[in-house]
């Protein structure tokens, strides 16, 4: 019983380690900035670098009328966040508040766009936001890097 003990706490050392949490928290920064980037490029007209396509300003104006503001501005901040706070996200930039962004985004999605999708896909979304706004970026992040010269 005494080898069993030793064994899982060596495991459970092993998976507390500084390196199993940077390798998870930028796991879990790309996932999340993966979803947003990937949404913000559906976004702009194809090959250009951030034309808003038609097509965009048209789901804003007719699909989702819910949402609280003038559908050319929510479309523009929309596309706008969806660029700028995964890239953050990428490289560890100001983790904390990208991901508040992007949690932001996610309960506006949910409330005033598509509230049947909770379960899995929003929750899933804000559980990894929460994660990196209680954490931060982890070991692996500028933020962290930047945290480290100003000590």
């Amino acid at each position: 019983m005494l080898a069993l003990q030793r064994g899982w706490q060596r495991i459970t050392a092993l998976f507390s380690s500084r390196a199993v949490e940077a390798s998870a928290l930028l796991l879990a920064r790309l996932a999340l900035a993966g979803v947003f980037w990937r949404s913000g490029r559906a976004k702009i007209e194809e090959g250009s670098w951030f034309s808003i396509s038609d097509a965009t300003y048209y789901l804003f104006r007719e699909e989702y009328t819910r949402v609280p503001l003038p559908p050319e501005f929510a479309a523009v901040a929309a596309a706008a966040a969806e660029h700028v706070l995964p890239v953050l996200l990428v490289i560890g930039l100001g983790v904390r508040l990208s991901a508040l962004g992007l949690l932001g985004m996610t309960m506006v999605i949910q409330l005033f766009v598509y509230p049947e999708a909770w379960w899995p896909v929003h929750s899933l979304w804000a559980a990894l936001a929460l994660v990196l706004i209680a954490r931060g970026g982890g070991a692996l992040a500028l933020d962290a890097l930047f945290s480290r010269f100003a000590r």
